[in-house]
């Protein structure tokens, strides 16, 4: 009996599709059907885990961070700009709604941040709470920053904060047994929930 898989196609590039039904499923024979699984492609990843668009030698002229801030709040997908830093989301995000609180200026290290810096970082970080709390009612957070590489920064030449929003239950076997993350909604969408949340 053939396997009820909606949108499948078969192993096979060269396989057409099973012809569609009403429910929206289609009928996939046993011989293309190997196992019970269905697959969450996520092909957008591939770009994160090559490195592109990272800074390899720490210019700012290779900087995403530093480059973020010249599009418009929809296409840099930026919730919040202050006089110091902004608020952004984070393209290959660990949640929805994770957010990153980034300085304008090029600078690695915490310890390089002015104090007037420090202050905006840490009221933007407030900031992106509340607003998660309001637009999500998260539960909990992870926040926090990678110094270096050897630390798991991603991009390590710019200082930035994570703000990851949490739920109970948010890591469940997708991420711990399939290493992979499904999200909810659009990045465009949560900008502009988070946007019209953030406080003043």
């Amino acid at each position: 009996m053939a396997e009820q898989v909606p949108g499948h196609r078969g192993t096979d590039p060269g396989t057409p599709a099973a012809p569609a039904r009403r429910d929206g499923a289609v009928d996939v024979p046993e011989e293309i059907a190997p196992d019970g699984f269905m697959r969450l492609w996520m092909p957008h990843r591939l770009a994160y885990i090559k490195g592109e668009n990272k800074p390899a030698d720490g210019t700012p002229a290779k900087c995403p961070f530093c480059e973020i801030p010249k599009m418009s709040d929809a296409d840099g997908l930026i919730v919040a700009r202050g006089d110091l830093v902004y608020a952004v989301l984070n393209l290959y995000p660990y949640n929805s709604g994770h957010l990153m609180v980034v300085p304008y200026r090029h600078i690695a290290d915490y310890t390089d941040l002015t104090d007037a810096e420090t202050v905006e970082v840490a009221d933007f970080t407030r900031r992106s709470m509340t607003a998660l709390r309001d637009a999500s009612q998260a539960q909990g957070f992870n926040i926090g920053m990678n110094m270096g590489g050897a630390a798991g920064a991603g991009i390590a030449a710019h200082l930035h904060q994570h703000v990851v929003p949490r739920w109970g239950g948010d890591a469940n076997f997708m991420p711990v047994v399939g290493h992979t993350k499904v999200l909810p909604q659009l990045l465009s969408d949560t900008r502009v929930l988070l946007a019209s949340a953030w406080p003043s």
